[in-house]
């Protein structure tokens, strides 16, 4: 059996959703079959309880519609990648899903402790990673993040161990820009531009089939701030490593109502014009994942009235915020983070209704674009 998504796959599994969810609910990505909502696992307590909790609600959201799962290996200390691995492992075993069907991303980047913190961290770092020389006290920016080849292959084989595979569908070098805070950009980009062709080597062992770069702040910025990044850059470092064929295909960065800038400010360079990020990707034929579709849940109540009027046959806020993001040209998945069963049913609710129209939502933003 595949170890990793296909196409045949994804396909299949949006065919078993076709009478139960809207038209528009799967869109086309990598050659996958996407379902437009995604589960995200970042928040939660650092506990058995909250691990039981995301091992419910990913085998709740792929009985409805649900085939695209994130993670990263920081998140709860490594615990909701395992949780994730967990859950996925016992829905294959019992059949009730197959593992070419889903597609599974994860990050690295950050420096994730095992399961809980220890007492003291720089003894940690120091055993972990320094004497085993897989990175130095110098690799280290912001005393938190490392984007070395050696330490991204290396938290690449942890997270292939916690989520119980032997290929991840998709991974993300984690917040890139915090590196900029520390080193000069001519250094970053050398360094991103090396870590690029460690992950095509993971491309051609079978370990990923895809890459990207997961952000927070780097593609929302204007041009001239210091975390600031350019996807025709990132692409240009790609064709360097491998030519046109290379594995650089998707990104990951925020977007919300409270977060719009990905679609209205004008700040990547492209063939000489000035255009949204959204724009520029998919010119370049990159895919794009929103995150922090509902801002930690802040966007999950309290929004204006008139968004029932806009986003109609709709019941709560958290699911016309979610219909925003998936709604949005040039976005594949929205990623929402889910623990509850509860808040899956009523999330992938939203699967139900078709995409809105441009016309019903652009005029939202119409005042907020910038250069």
């Amino acid at each position: 059996m595949p170890d990793h998504a296909t196409a045949e796959g994804t396909a299949a599994y949006r065919r078993r959703f076709e009478h139960a969810l809207a038209h528009g609910h799967f869109r086309s990505a990598s050659g996958w079959q996407l379902s437009s909502i995604g589960l995200g696992t970042n928040l939660g307590e650092v506990d058995s309880r909250t691990d039981a909790s995301y091992r419910d609600a990913i085998c709740a959201a792929l009985q409805l519609g649900c085939n695209v799962f994130d993670s990263a290996i920081n998140y709860r200390f490594q615990r909701s990648e395992r949780a994730v691995g967990e859950a996925l492992a016992a829905a294959f075993s019992a059949g009730t899903a197959r593992r070419e069907e889903v597609v599974i991303s994860t990050k690295g980047g950050y420096l994730p402790f095992d399961g809980s913190a220890p007492r003291d961290p720089s003894q940690w770092f120091y055993d972990v990673l320094v004497s085993t020389g897989i990175t130095t006290f110098d690799d280290v920016v912001a005393g938190c993040h490392c984007m070395t080849p050696r330490y991204i292959q290396h938290q690449l084989a942890a997270s292939l161990r916690n989520l119980r595979l032997h290929c991840v569908d998709i991974y993300y070098i984690h917040n890139p820009e915090t590196q900029l805070s520390e080193i000069r950009r001519t250094q970053f980009l050398r360094q991103l531009r090396a870590t690029f062709a460690q992950l095509e080597e993971a491309v051609a062992a079978g370990q990923v089939r895809v890459y990207g770069v997961a952000t927070w702040s780097g593609f929302r910025q204007p041009e001239g701030a210091r975390d600031y990044l350019s996807l025709p850059e990132m692409v240009h470092l790609a064709e360097e490593v491998a030519g046109t064929e290379h594995h650089f295909r998707i990104v990951q960065t925020p977007f919300n109502l409270a977060m719009p800038e990905v679609l209205t400010r004008r700040n990547q360079r492209l063939e000489g014009e000035e255009v949204s990020l959204l724009s520029a990707a998919v010119s370049l034929g990159i895919t794009v994942v929103a995150s922090a579709s509902l801002l930690q849940g802040q966007l999950s109540r309290k929004l204006s009235p008139g968004l029932a009027q806009v986003f109609s046959g709709l019941e709560t806020d958290a699911q016309r915020a979610i219909q925003l993001v998936r709604s949005t040209p040039g976005l594949t998945t929205a990623l929402v983070g889910m623990k509850q069963i509860c808040h899956v049913e009523e999330n992938l609710a939203v699967g139900r209704v078709p995409p809105a129209l441009p016309s019903q939502f652009m005029k939202l933003f119409d005042d907020q674009t910038t250069n």
